[in-house]
């Protein structure tokens, strides 16, 4: 036991040290959830994903190795019309044993409608709600969420707004090799996540990499499955999804993503059937920005911006949301480094509530390309209104208020001409 805290310690302190020159403000406690014995053999860590046209995903963990892999589902509570099985899966991680983890597909569902659902045929009865099938719909965005008192207080302010589907460019847990948290983040995004879609990507406290032992992305991969088979990416690190009318691309800043990559190659191919009459709106999310003027983390996301920028600007990405920077920063449009009205616009909302703190140092003078930037905790709402328009507000979690500090309309690429410009 003590040989597995002496080298659980040092992986976390080297996975931990960096070269920024910053430092951040001192974060809020980590929570500690209290333990119900009901949670041994109860379904728990319910959340549900998309997965393909008019069908989601739910998964689910237990200890009872007997407990069976269905769903029950309907639209009246207490009436289960239908029922899904599921494949289940487990890993172990030095020491640690995961319970069983179980993910089945249900479907196909009515657009937004309201569904009650329970899983292993046990324990309390959830329900969920489909996203739309049309314009308008509305996404909450939150990236570096952990599990700290400002984590609650963003799920807090989350819950509060209307939104159809979560988006989460990496950084979950923090569960950094203790593979216990794991167990307690699912339990506490559990009443959100198992209400709307939650759609995610790694970052790099996701890697839980130890050479010669145990490979990358186990605990990631194994808990949380992403529609990548239904996309036609070999990788739960990097897919696309469509929901009402805009394509999400979800891309692996910790995958191989040079031009001779898989990543890159799928990426091409993906953007090359998307339709821009069907989904008029395309956006991208992956873990560590492009376009940052925070002093952390300065030029990491270079090489995968060298390699791969060109893709989504020929596609005309219309916005790019990124985590890793623990704080806010929106830009203009904008494409290798310089302002055009057929870039995309990149946000990094890497301010969920993380155990590290805030990143509160910039550079100045603030480049052109940068249009607002602030360190706070706190979370996005994007509303895609039609074809043409959205809005984005950013809301400040100081003072436990959800502060609306900075919004703005966007106008899609489509109706702006630049689709029809498109390089050949």
């Amino acid at each position: 036991m003590e040989l597995k805290l002496i080298l659980t310690v040092l992986l976390v302190v080297s996975s931990t040290v960096t070269s920024d020159d910053y430092v951040r403000p001192q974060p809020r406690k980590t929570l500690h959830l209290p333990w119900d014995s009901k949670l041994y053999s109860y379904p728990q860590q319910v959340h549900v994903s998309l997965a393909g046209e008019k069908h989601m995903r739910v998964t689910w963990i237990n200890d009872d190795k007997s407990a069976p892999s269905v769903v029950e589902y309907g639209k009246l509570s207490g009436k289960y019309d239908a029922i899904a099985e599921g494949e289940t899966t487990s890993y172990s991680y030095l020491l640690y044993s995961s319970g069983k983890i179980h993910h089945a597909v249900i479907g196909p569902l009515e657009d937004n409608s309201v569904y009650f659902y329970r899983c292993g045929g046990q324990g309390p009865e959830l329900q969920l709600k489909t996203p739309p099938a049309q314009f308008p719909i509305s996404f909450a965005v939150a990236g570096d969420l952990g599990q700290t008192g400002w984590t609650k207080s963003t799920l807090d302010h989350i819950k509060q707004c209307k939104y159809d589907v979560h988006l989460l460019p990496g950084d979950l847990s923090y569960a950094d090799y203790l593979q216990n948290r794991w167990d307690t983040f699912g339990r506490l995004v559990q009443p959100l996540a198992s209400a709307r879609p939650w759609m995610v990507t790694q970052g790099n406290h996701e890697v839980e990499r130890i050479p010669l032992l145990k490979d990358g992305f186990v605990s990631y991969n194994s808990r949380w499955k992403m529609p990548f088979e239904e996309s036609g990416s070999s990788s739960n690190l990097y897919y696309s999804f469509e929901v009402a009318g805009v394509h999400i691309i979800m891309l692996g800043s910790y995958a191989d993503y040079d031009v001779y990559s898989d990543q890159y190659k799928w990426l091409k191919e993906d953007l090359s059937k998307v339709d821009r009459k069907k989904t008029p709106w395309l956006l991208a999310l992956f873990h560590v920005p492009w376009y940052n003027s925070n002093k952390a983390h300065q030029g990491e996301g270079g090489d995968m911006m060298e390699a791969m920028e060109p893709l989504l600007y020929d596609a005309r990405v219309d916005l790019v949301l990124a985590g890793h920077v623990h704080a806010y920063e929106r830009s203009k449009r904008v494409y290798n480094g310089r302002l055009d009205p057929c870039g995309a616009v990149h946000i990094t909302i890497g301010d969920g509530g993380n155990r590290e703190g805030l990143a509160a140092q910039y550079i100045d003078p603030q480049p052109k390309w940068s249009e607002f930037r602030e360190a706070s905790f706190g979370h996005g709402e994007l509303k895609i209104v039609n074809s043409s328009h959205a809005f984005w507000s950013w809301h400040r979690n100081d003072d436990d208020e959800p502060v609306k500090s900075d919004d703005i309309w966007i106008n899609s690429l489509v109706n702006s001409g630049c689709v029809d410009q498109k390089r050949n």
